[in-house]
């Protein structure tokens, strides 16, 4: 039973704000091991599914189930990179203590760090090219750097799912591609759902796809469809022109 049960399972999910629908009759499966990229415009509803999947929000009806469990109860076996970097420049916390605090989600109630969880900080920060900054201050980082940070926070936990929302936004193009190929290391140990703009990446790292404007298409593999481009941009000409990987489907499965 546990070998076959999904990473992910939404059934019907229904979510608004204050009576505004933002999400519509979501449902899909998600394979354990899976690296799914999910694209779709600004404003369709990924960060809010996110969040639903977090246990953030609650959906006004479905069934949402993380690792079999409700997603409040599964929040210590996964990981999450905000897109949001921001820091108050003047509170005074390290990087190394940033990094740190992704330890607590595996600590039982009331206990702190201990001197098993700084190995695991110390690879974390290497792996993101952030050991030699471990003592500056967090909000005198760049947004890049931060997100940097962010994303071995949400390493040290172990996660079995990692989810990030635009993980590469506010960093440069060689850290980019770094930080895909180092995720898909990651993806050997861990169920990866990402939030990206970047639709190359889709072909170069991602093994299945989804597209979500209030309602949600999905296919099981890297590749773009008609109706994903037509749901999630205005002009799919203009993005085929300047590089979309040329698999663009004609059929696809909608949930």
């Amino acid at each position: 039973m546990m070998a076959t049960e999904p990473a992910i399972e939404m059934k019907g999910v229904w979510f608004s704000y204050d009576k505004t629908p933002i999400l519509e009759d979501i449902g899909f499966t998600l394979k354990k091991g899976d690296f799914l990229g999910m694209i779709g415009p600004n404003g369709g509803g990924k960060t809010t599914l996110l969040k639903l999947l977090l246990g953030i929000l609650k959906p006004d009806r479905g069934l949402i189930e993380v690792l079999g469990e409700a997603p409040h109860r599964a929040r210590r076996r996964v990981g999450y990179v905000p897109q949001n970097t921001d820091f108050n420049n003047n509170f005074p916390i390290s990087v190394m203590d940033v990094a740190l605090m992704g330890r607590l989600a595996r600590s039982r109630m009331g206990k702190g760090f201990s001197s098993k969880d700084r190995p695991f900080v110390e690879e974390a920060l290497k792996k993101v090219g952030m050991w030699d900054r471990r003592h500056d201050p967090i909000g005198k980082l760049s947004g890049g750097q931060r997100q940097r940070v962010l994303i071995a926070r949400a390493l040290v936990t172990e996660p079995e799912i990692l989810f990030l929302d635009e993980p590469t936004a506010k960093v440069d193009p060689q850290f980019e591609s770094n930080i895909y190929d180092f995720l898909k290391e990651i993806n050997q140990q861990a169920t990866i759902m990402t939030i990206t703009h970047d639709v190359g990446v889709i072909s170069r790292y991602v093994k299945s796809v989804a597209c979500v404007n209030r309602t949600l298409i999905y296919h099981e593999e890297a590749e773009i469809t008609h109706e994903m481009l037509d749901m999630a941009y205005e002009c799919p000409v203009d993005l085929i022109a300047h590089g979309i990987p040329h698999r663009v489907l004609p059929h696809h499965h909608e949930n």
